[in-house]
């Protein structure tokens, strides 16, 4: 019998982490978070139940992981990208957001959402983690660069927090759709890329001064119309 190669041992080793958290994001799609062992998950990422908990102690460790490693880390990457951009903040907010989100809605991690929105009601310490480590670090992205864009006189004076909502919220809902209605055998006629670029450009063409008629300056957008006047 041949002894085990060292080099391809620790190569094996170093790879678990990345097995686990594939093997634990499909699971918890296909099954829901709470319906999952943890001994499904060592067995599809071809480890044992011990193996698991050495790098995770838990499966809500597990899962924190899941969520770190699949959206905390790209927020990451965007703020990143944002700290070294020069360009205007449309341009930039259309790069995190269009190529971000497609790349997120073509992978496996579009499914976090569908985990999340689905799951975290019955785990408050999930849901506490999950919009700590994503929801107020996205909204702190996004939203510093709407700041930016009203501050140079690019994007009209709006509420910044109604706008990253704007943004993002039917963004999450496309790849909740994708894991949800999208899984089942019905063409819903929808591409999901296209959409999310379409959103964008609407958006961004939302928040966008526009010159006036005279092209004199920029033009002040009409104040939002009360609920209680628009007709019935």
């Amino acid at each position: 019998m041949n002894p085990i190669d060292p080099v391809h041992r620790r190569r094996r080793k170093e790879a678990r982490p990345q097995e686990l958290l594939d093997a634990a994001l499909e699971l918890f799609v296909e099954k829901g978070f709470a319906a999952t062992r943890a001994e499904e998950v060592a067995v599809r990422a071809g480890v044992s139940k011990g193996t698991l908990y050495l790098y995770y102690p838990s499966k809500e460790e597990l899962l924190k992981a899941v969520i770190a490693h699949y959206l905390s880390s790209r927020i990451a990457e965007g703020a990143a990208q944002a700290a070294n951009f020069s360009g205007s903040s449309s341009d930039l907010l259309r790069g995190i957001l269009i190529d971000w989100w497609g790349q997120l809605y073509d992978s496996p991690a579009a499914g976090v959402f569908k985990l999340v929105i689905t799951e975290v009601r019955n785990f408050p310490e999930i849901a506490g983690f999950y919009h700590r480590e994503v929801v107020e670090r996205a909204h702190e992205l996004l939203g510093g660069v709407v700041r930016q864009g009203i501050a140079q006189g690019e994007f009209r004076a709006v509420d910044v927090d109604h706008a990253v909502h704007s943004l993002v919220l039917p963004l999450v809902m496309i790849c909740l759709h994708r894991h949800s209605l999208g899984a089942c055998a019905v063409d819903w006629h929808l591409d999901g890329r296209a959409f999310i670029a379409q959103h964008v450009h609407l958006v961004l063409d939302g928040l966008s001064v526009r010159p006036t008629a005279d092209g004199a300056g920029p033009q002040t957008p009409p104040a939002p119309v009360p609920p209680s006047t628009l007709p019935r």
